[in-house]
This record gives structure tokens, sequence and C-alpha cells, in this order.
């Protein structure tokens, strides 16, 4: 993909190369992310699970790891519910910098432990390079966060491994904005991001987030990676997690990546908009 003022260039003359197969001008700024330029779907490949086939692949976790123990029963607990990764916070960004800020790598080497013992791979935040290569040891699938979305620093980090990365969008971010932030990890040469939809910020405070479906079939139109949907950080409400993930596979998501806890009352984060094990079911 040539990026830049192209008016000047004579396609005629590029095909005129017999390397060159077809030539195409493409009007949005993002290239590697263009179904125009890669027709197909992408199917991303997390250790024998597929994001981008019919089935719809589930994640499930608590919002926090608190300690091994914790993560270890919840995760046995969502994988026999139907879970196909675990998720879960070892590094946390939260508002407030007296609120619980993750275990750090204690709660990385404890979801390792929870995704080996149920053979299942684990996804996690990453929010800072510094922290890049123990997750590329110990991560199967790094998270870049809403806040971080646009962190085009990190982005590029993450683009010169080959670990799948699960992109959320910012929490004002635009489709396109979202969609330049891929391009930043692709142009690295890392081609296995996945997007993710939490909620963006509007004026409406009955939820946590506004959950933006039309971004599915924009997503899909637009690119060839696959979607994902967060209906929790999305509604900030449990009772309100059913509906909107049948709303979102509905219109053609990907999978889903759900908070669940098996004591939601005394979670040290986000235990509002968490789903106990069984209800995953």
């Amino acid at each position: 993909g040539l990026v830049g003022d192209t008016s000047q260039i004579d396609i005629k003359t590029i095909q005129a190369n017999p390397i060159v197969y077809n030539v195409q001008r493409v009007a949005q700024p993002y290239k590697l992310a263009n179904r125009m330029f890669h027709p197909e779907d992408t199917i991303i490949d997390i250790k024998g699970v597929k994001i981008g086939r019919k089935k719809i692949v589930m994640m499930a976790g608590p919002c926090s790891i608190e300690n091994e123990g914790q993560i270890c029963r919840i995760a046995d607990e969502v994988v026999k519910a139907g879970a196909d990764m675990i998720r879960g916070g070892a590094y946390k960004p939260r508002t407030s910098p007296y609120a619980f800020q993750g275990l750090g790598t204690e709660g990385i080497l404890a979801m390792e432990t929870a995704g080996k013992n149920n053979n299942v791979p684990i996804v996690t935040e990453l929010m800072s390079a510094e922290h890049l290569d123990e997750f590329v040891e110990h991560v199967d699938m790094i998270q870049i966060g809403a806040r971080n979305m646009q962190n085009f620093d990190l982005l590029k980090a993450v683009g010169k491994t080959q670990v799948p990365v699960l992109l959320k969008r910012g929490l004002s971010a635009t489709i396109e904005e979202w969609i330049m932030a891929a391009e930043y990890i692709m142009s690295e040469g890392n081609m296995n991001v996945v997007f993710c939809e939490r909620g963006i910020r509007t004026f409406e405070n009955f939820t946590r987030n506004t959950l933006d479906l039309s971004v599915i079939p924009i997503i899909k139109e637009r690119t060839h990676l696959p979607i994902v949907i967060d209906p929790s950080h999305a509604a900030g409400d449990w009772k309100l997690i059913e509906s909107l993930s049948l709303a979102s596979i509905a219109a053609g998501a990907d999978g889903l990546i759900i908070e669940a806890h098996d004591d939601p009352e005394n979670a040290c984060s986000d235990g509002q908009q968490s789903l106990k094990p069984e209800r995953h079911a």
C-alpha cells in the first residue's frame, strides 16, 4: 500500500510491471486492515481458538486477578460453563489512584497457571511497553485497553511481536480512529488484530457506556478483521449482559468477552457488572 498523495501516479504504468497482479485506489487512510486489499475474512488463531469463524468465541473471567486461588477457581468454573478463553486483569487502569491497581507480575503468573490447568488461552491487558517481554513470554493474547487505544508507542511495540492483540475502542474514538489504531499495529508486522467494542461515552447515564452495535457491520464491511463485544463494560450492570450479548451475536459479532466473579459483592473491582460463572452456561 502506498500512503500519501498518489494522484500523480499512473496506474497503467504500475500495471505494466510483470510482478504486479492488480492495482486499486483506496480512499481510506488504512491499507493493511482494509477489506479492499484483503477481501477474505481473517481468522485469528490463539493456541487453537479461532476468532473469525462461525463459532462464537467466549472469553470470561474476573475484572481483576485477586490471587492465584481466585483466578484458578473462576477459570475452572467458566470453562465448565463453555468459555474458550480466560480473561483477567493483572495491571489495572483505574480512574482513581486509590483503587485496586492489580497484582502485576504475580497476577500474570497466576493467570498463566489457570490457563494451563484448563488448557485454554489467556488474554490480559498491557498498559506499558516496559512489561512487553513478560507478556510475550506468558500471555496468549495481549489486550490494549480503551485508554491506550491511541498510545501509539505502545501500539508500535506490540506490532513488533506476533502475539495476537485484542484492541479495545477508545471511550470517545471514532470508528476510523479505531481502525487506524489497528493499522499502527499491523504496519509494524503483527497482523493478528481483533477489534473489541466496549461501549462509548455518551450523555446517557443509565448504563456505564453506550454499546454501539452499528460497529459490527461497519467493521465487517470496511475491514477483514474479526470483532468481539464486551457487554460488561458497556452495560456496567450484570442484568443487562444477556440481552446485549444476544444482540451482538445477532448483529454478527465473532465473540464476547464477559466479566465473571464467584463473589461479585466482594470483588476488588467491577463486581456490579460481573456475572456469576454458572450464569455463563
